[in-house]
């Protein structure tokens, strides 16, 4: 099982496949300079979102504690490397001026299509989106994914606005390669540090609430017991032959 409370000593290594409770913008800024390979995240939209059972989101109404993070984001990013940040449409000027005051290109828009509408305004809302964004020039992904993909719910069991894990493998595994450190500094409960693992990926999960970060080291155990024994079925179907 994965040893969640074992800080090792460098800067980097702290950080390294570790959920860590706190303020975002206050996290990333103990992190070093480009040492992060991927970024992946569900960023508070800023409309003050509540679900069916009131549940909210931290700093959802709060531009201050969301916006200040994003030129951290490109700091801790290495050169050439990609960020994915989901974000509604509703607060996409604000969003769009951080990234772009940051350093960031936007250099796709990837949407995904749902069977059912979670809310009506002035259009049924059928649809996620997330922005793929750029640090310097990075080179184009052998398999990327398409810009149109099918919505897996998740039932939002472990926290109001979750995203399912079939959802973030894909961009996790178009814009990584195994090994590499992929970060999410709106970690929820985890999904991004989820299908991280499960992809041979390190993560880093930056959260404010502790029951979700209690929920995220939960599944995160979890994804290690499960690659615990299929480890030990592979070297007894290796034994056995």
């Amino acid at each position: 099982m994965t040893n969640h409370n074992t800080i090792p000593t460098s800067d980097e290594a702290r950080f390294r496949n570790r959920i860590v409770q706190g303020d975002s913008t206050q996290q990333l800024r103990k992190m070093p300079d480009g040492s992060v390979d991927l970024i992946v995240t569900d960023v508070p939209y800023l409309i003050g979102y509540r679900d069916r059972s009131g549940r909210s989101v931290a700093n959802d109404e709060n531009p201050d504690g969301v916006l200040p993070s994003i030129p951290e984001m490109y700091r801790v990013l290495k050169d050439k490397r990609y960020a994915l940040i989901f974000c509604g449409y509703s607060a996409i000027d604000r969003f769009s001026a951080a990234w772009a005051s940051a350093g960031f290109n936007a250099v796709g828009q990837i949407f995904w299509r749902k069977s059912y509408a979670p809310s009506k305004w002035f259009t049924e809302c059928r649809h996620e989106s997330a922005w793929l964004l750029a640090k310097g020039r990075p080179a184009k992904p052998d398999n990327p994914v398409s810009d149109v993909m099918e919505w897996t719910y998740s039932g939002n069991r472990f926290h109001p606005t979750e995203k399912s894990v079939e959802v973030i493998k894909p961009l996790i595994e178009a814009y990584s390669t195994a090994g590499d450190l992929v970060l999410d500094p709106f970690a929820g409960s985890g999904s991004t540090c989820v299908a991280a693992a499960l992809t041979g990926r390190d993560y880093t999960g930056i959260e404010l609430e502790n029951d979700y970060c209690r929920n995220a080291i939960r599944r995160l155990d979890g994804v290690a017991r499960f690659r615990c024994c299929k480890s030990n079925e592979r070297e007894f179907n290796t034994s056995s032959v």
